[in-house]
């Protein structure tokens, strides 16, 4: 049997060899790590309200040093992520891998994307699939309708839960507990006149629409843009995605949602749970 090793010292009572190769190894995991999150939040920082940054910006939205930002967003040049004009940075297509990572292995996307198409065709309004993550319901598949002005968000878009069709059914799949203290950690703001912006509001909101079985945002996020989503449950009953079709308020009222829409929507779901 190979004995183990034990630590040694030497004489000035430094670590051996072997002790210190191991400390600088796990002293360069923790940095490379670290180096990792920080690259990581600036990146998740970038979206539909912050196309470009500053170091300044950067720093503030990442919550990092100045020094600290700058070293990520000039690597994040380095690799091709972003761009840099001498003041702003801003992303490159390359950035598009890091989401078609999972869009590309995931059987859920796959398996959706025919089926929002053929939702589309019927409906003639664009259709998305959608996940909860940390507060926000994030597009995760879409079939876009062809029309001189796009409505609703892109793929990889997201929207706060608390307020969007999407997020209110994904939100009701959460045990109540869980709900609740992440509404109440969550900074509500009213986006327009209509938005439900109070806990007790988005409560009777969200059961309401866990008993319905759909939920509708109407002019919440936006004057002018309706949204209604019902829930794709997997074969333990749970809800694991939310099926959402979002309209103009001029072109398709609330009442054509529920009437028309809805039957539609309830369809595809039940034929994406099939498949899973």
């Amino acid at each position: 049997m190979t004995p183990i090793k034990s630590p040694v010292k030497t004489e000035a009572g430094a670590l051996s060899p072997d002790k210190e190769e191991a400390g600088t190894i796990q002293a360069r995991a923790k940095e490379g790590m670290a180096g990792l999150a920080k690259g990581l939040a600036i990146i998740e920082a970038f979206g539909a309200n912050t196309t470009r940054m500053t170091v300044s910006d950067a720093a503030h939205l990442a919550d990092l040093s100045r020094p600290a930002a700058r070293r990520c967003l000039l690597t994040l040049v380095d690799l091709g992520y972003l761009a840099h004009d001498g003041k702003f940075f801003t992303p490159l297509p390359r950035m598009l891998r890091l989401g078609s990572a999972y869009l590309s292995t995931s059987s859920l996307t796959q398996i959706a994307q025919p089926l929002l198409a053929s939702a589309r065709d019927r409906l003639q309004e664009s259709v998305s699939l959608a996940v909860l993550d940390e507060g926000f319901a994030v597009f995760i598949a879409r079939a876009e309708a062809v029309r001189i002005v796009s409505t609703g968000v892109k793929l990889g878009g997201r929207l706060p839960a608390y307020c969007s069709a999407t997020g209110r059914v994904l939100l009701g799949g959460l045990p109540e507990q869980q709900m609740r203290a992440h509404l109440e950690s969550v900074l509500m703001k009213r986006l327009t006149h209509r938005t439900v912006a109070n806990l007790d509001g988005v409560l009777k909101a969200i059961r309401r629409a866990a008993e319905d079985g759909y939920a509708i945002s109407d002019e919440e996020l936006e004057i002018g843009m309706s949204a209604m989503a019902v829930p794709v449950k997997n074969s333990a009953g749970q809800i694991e995605a939310a099926l959402s079709v979002s309209v103009f308020s001029g072109r398709v009222n609330i009442e054509t949602l529920r009437e028309n829409f809805l039957p539609t929507l309830r369809e595809t779901a039940e034929r994406l749970q099939r498949s899973l």
